[in-house]
């Protein structure tokens, strides 16, 4: 198979989404990798390197999307990427096309086979594609917010972790996941005052476990959430629902009677975001105001740490890249339940339910299209 490799050109997208380790593998079993010229630079992977591992540098996007058979990306596509797509083509990366309509239709109009990395299962029933880049994005977080709570960002002036004789910064996590697990990690390493809210009462008891006690845990429910997000100085958005729009946990009035100054770190915001006065940002214009309470909601936070995140994220994808290589999509998707799962768009037909129910689309299962 040729598997393309383009350069991102989502705003400060540094990641890239096959390492030079990656090219090996493939090359060695008997694929051809084309990587687009300085596609790996900004994570620390420069073009000797691909080249070294036995990749072909193609110096023009056009050429890397037109000559593949399978695209292997990290972000969405942008619109002015939608002229590439064309009958056949397997994409596979990040896709979060709940809130994205307009690159759901085109990929349905081009008849591409999109897999998304944040729908494929394990096993086990978990999102292993996911996973790392909420570890790091869930990490990421609580560094954001702490900066982000600095005067100079707008924030209210308060330092995460307090000093003896002035009490911490309370931090609240709305969702017990992956994100906010990890969210909470670095929170109480800084010294913060956490509070988790998750509506599974069995998930709150295991992070009591997990943090021994050392953090709060709070059922959700609007008013529970209400009196938390009020109180808090940061609050971090984490809630998931595979493959379909991010409910609305956090409204517009409780934001209205937040602290003056006080930050909202919204992950979710690639599926639309759990709090209501959340909008996608960028890293080049990161943060806003609403009602005096500072917005954060980059769409790709882990893009910032593009060395950490490309080595973690491709240390999950690679398996299921050379997989799709080594049998086709077809076959692959065949094979393995977890794939299928990963099935958004299949050659015109939306595949995926969490989608079809966001955009209020008929869906039909992959499986039945592929026999």
């Amino acid at each position: 198979m040729i598997i393309g490799v383009p350069k991102e050109v989502k705003d400060h997208e540094s990641r890239v989404g096959v390492t030079p380790a990656g090219v090996k593998a493939l090359v060695e079993t008997g694929h051809t990798v084309l990587v687009e010229t300085q596609a790996g630079e900004l994570s620390a992977f420069p073009d000797d390197d691909y080249q070294g591992a036995g990749a072909e540098i193609v110096g023009s996007a056009h050429n890397v999307w037109g000559l593949a058979e399978m695209i292997v990306k990290v972000k969405e596509p942008i619109q002015k990427e939608y002229v590439f797509f064309r009958e056949g083509l397997v994409l596979f990366t990040y896709l979060h096309l709940a809130p994205l309509q307009e690159l759901t239709q085109n990929l349905l109009d081009k008849k591409v086979i999109g897999i998304a990395y944040e729908t494929i299962r394990d096993k086990a029933g978990t999102l292993p594609l996911l996973t790392p880049m909420s570890e790091v994005a869930g990490r990421m977080s609580v560094q954001v917010g702490a900066t982000f709570l600095q005067k100079e960002y707008g924030g209210r002036g308060a330092l995460l972790g307090g000093v003896p004789g002035v009490p911490p910064a309370d931090v609240c996590i709305i969702g017990g996941g992956i994100v906010g697990t990890n969210a909470a990690k670095i929170a109480l390493g800084m010294g913060a005052k956490v509070t988790i809210v998750d509506v599974n009462l069995n998930r709150l008891r295991d992070l009591d476990d997990i943090f021994n006690g050392r953090l709060y845990t709070l059922a959700s429910n609007s008013y529970n959430v209400a009196r938390a997000v009020q109180q808090a100085d940061l609050v971090i958005g984490g809630v998931l629902i595979p493959g379909a729009a991010a409910p609305k946990i956090v409204t517009a009035e409780m934001v209205a009677k937040m602290k003056k100054g006080a930050v909202i770190v919204d992950v979710a915001i690639d599926q639309g975001g759990c709090i209501e006065t959340a909008r996608p940002t960028t890293h080049s214009d990161p943060s806003y105001l609403v009602n005096g309470v500072v917005h954060y909601c980059v769409t790709n936070m882990p893009a910032a740490v593009p060395n950490t995140s490309t080595l973690a994220l491709t240390n999950a994808t690679f398996p299921y890249v050379l997989k799709l290589a080594q049998n086709g999509a077809r076959a692959a998707i065949a094979q393995d339940g977890g794939i299928a799962e990963g099935v958004n768009t299949w050659l015109g037909s939306l595949t995926y339910e969490g989608v079809a129910r966001s955009q209020e689309r008929e869906f039909t299962p992959v499986r039945e299209l592929i026999y």
